[in-house]
């Protein structure tokens, strides 16, 4: 499904993943186990979100230390990863063919999250204040776009690939003015406040957009009581996305790749809240996924963006 819906937006497309052989990485022990939190809301929520990371994942991992770096935008924990600074992040997918595209061979893809209804896609969501008379995307026509972040998979890639379609001609040419909000939750408040007539954020679909759905921007931004779902209108939804992946630095040694993926993965079950937290919204838990469940994003980025 998801490559008749996003590859077909990129049909000429072919997958440049060749580059220069990269040699092979040392497997490393860890003192300090890193963890980088992509940039898109408040610094001091992220920090307390990720919390129950620093606490528990010491004694399971065998390290002296778990340190948390948010970074300011997207780009901030991708350099992280390729540099071997951070070695654990959740990506959006867009995040990860950056990645990939840079260095095939930095990370390593381990688990998706599963939604409530048991798919492991969500969507790009484009939303407008509700007293702005806009509402379809058909209203929007010559007006002010705003997108969250230029390595947002929901909140740019997609909506660049499958908006023409929607709309039956250029981003350029369809609306009057783009721009980039700053991460998800800041487009939204800027949305808000009519510095953009419409932005693109992501949500699951699942469950009703007056509750922000089960899961996403929205959603977080309602639990954390910054945003009311009455004072917006959604215009437009993407065809399904693959949600984000896990990642872990490839050099990572094996035996603590496996520890670290057996914690995630029992999270769900062992501390609901640490894992509600981390994944900001209601999720079933994960799933095992590798390179191969991007392919179709990675394609689309590589044809729309080059890297």
């Amino acid at each position: 499904m998801l490559k008749n819906t996003l590859l077909g937006a990129v049909a000429a497309a072919t997958l440049l993943v060749a580059g220069a052989a990269i040699a092979p990485v040392q497997a490393e022990e860890l003192k300090e186990f890193r963890i980088g939190i992509l940039g898109g809301e408040n610094e001091a929520d992220r920090l307390r979100n990720f919390q129950c990371m620093t606490d528990k994942l010491p004694a399971v991992l065998g390290v002296e230390k778990v340190s948390l770096f948010p970074a300011a935008d997207y780009d901030g924990v991708i350099q992280g990863l390729l540099g071997g600074t951070l070695d654990y992040a959740e990506l959006g997918a867009s995040g990860y063919a950056k990645v990939y595209l840079a260095n095939k061979d930095a990370v390593e893809p381990i688990l998706t999250t599963v939604q409530t209804d048991g798919s492991t896609g969500y969507y790009s969501v484009m939303v407008a204040r509700a007293d702005s008379g806009i509402k379809t995307l058909a209203d929007m026509k010559g007006r002010k776009l705003g997108f969250a972040d230029p390595d947002s998979t929901s909140g740019f890639l997609v909506p660049s690939v499958t908006l023409p379609d929607a709309t039956g001609a250029k981003i350029e040419d369809y609306f009057g003015e783009t721009g980039f909000g700053g991460g998800h939750e800041n487009l939204v408040l800027e949305v808000v406040k009519g510095t953009f007539d419409a932005g693109t954020t992501w949500g699951s679909g699942v469950g009703d957009f007056k509750d922000g759905y089960t899961s996403g921007n929205l959603r977080k931004m309602v639990d954390k009581g910054i945003l009311d779902m009455d004072d917006l209108v959604e215009l437009w939804k993407s065809p399904l996305i693959p949600n984000g992946p896990v990642v872990v630095r490839s050099s990572m040694n094996d035996d603590m790749k496996t520890k670290f993926k057996d914690f995630m993965m029992a999270l769900p079950e062992t501390d609901k809240d640490c894992f509600s937290a981390i994944q900001g919204g209601d999720f079933k838990g994960f799933t095992e996924v590798n390179a191969d469940f991007y392919k179709a994003i990675i394609a689309a980025r590589a044809a729309k963006i080059g890297s």
